[in-house]
């Protein structure tokens, strides 16, 4: 059917490719505010727990906040969220949370304070155009990249309810911090079942309790494995606007011999 992907340079789509009156489909991840507004023919596949979070960091635009979004700046669907929000910082992990409210609060909660400079040369790929930390996070609510893990995106979101409070006091919270719960539950239905992609954060926990010798490989396809003990997988993926889905190596003897416990599991979007 002549179906092919748009082209990625350095973190940019090359929109070249595509005419006027092509058929474009979206992803599950969806698309930026910039690859909707094309004179092509759309086909919207995605997903509405994301369409979910865009429509609350548009509200949350209106009232002025900056939207903190937990998730990967290289992120397809990260980049699709920001593109919907007025201001935004993305924070990776807890430790960049952590510093982002450290510098709110003056540097009280390692001791010392980061410069201006020093945070967006921290954040310069990961904050919205113009971003002034002295001015854009005295107002703040919190968005997430879905597939993050729940855990962390309800732990950031505590940490950063309690600096405002710390920062403008308990009875003045409303004013300068709101949060809406958008983790994903990443509905998968057959005729008999409701799966959610927590359970299966949660099941992987459960998993890597158990005496595995074996879990670590990270592949797309079965193809990629074998023959002659070989395997083909992809390395953790790394966020950064060149290679944000892991670099693709391969590994031989991968396969010890002797009796073993193997460890399987996969993302909610992978297909069954």
């Amino acid at each position: 059917m002549e179906v092919t992907n748009i082209p990625t340079e350095e973190g940019k789509k090359q929109f070249d490719v595509v005419n006027k009156g092509d058929v474009v489909v979206f992803p599950a991840f969806g698309a930026s505010l910039d690859e909707i507004d094309k004179n092509v023919r759309i086909l919207d596949t995605a997903c509405p727990w994301v369409i979910k979070v865009w429509n609350v960091v548009e509200k949350h635009k209106k009232g002025d906040y900056t939207s903190i979004i937990h998730g990967k700046y290289a992120h397809e669907e990260t980049i699709a969220t920001a593109s919907f929000a007025g201001t935004y910082i993305i924070v990776k992990n807890m430790t960049e949370a952590m510093y982002v409210c450290n510098y709110i609060l003056g540097g009280e909660l390692e001791g010392s304070s980061s410069t201006k400079e020093a945070f967006l040369e921290k954040f310069k790929y990961a904050t919205s155009k113009g971003f002034d930390p002295d001015h854009d996070l005295a107002k703040v609510d919190i968005a997430n990249q879905t597939t993050m893990l729940k855990g962390e995106t309800e732990e950031i979101g505590k940490l950063v309810e309690r600096t405002m409070m710390q920062k403008y006091g308990v009875g003045n919270i409303n004013d300068h911090f709101i949060s809406f719960n958008t983790i994903c539950d990443a509905n998968i239905f057959d005729t008999n079942f409701t799966f959610f992609f927590h359970e299966r954060q949660d099941a992987m926990y459960k998993l890597v309790e158990q005496d595995l010798d074996l879990i670590r490989y990270w592949i797309d396809s079965e193809q990629r494995i074998g023959p002659g003990n070989r395997i083909a997988h992809k390395l953790k993926a790394c966020s950064n606007a060149t290679n944000p889905h892991g670099e693709l190596v391969e590994t031989e003897n991968w396969l010890p011999e002797g009796p073993l416990t193997i460890g399987v599991t996969s993302g909610a979007s992978t297909p069954g």
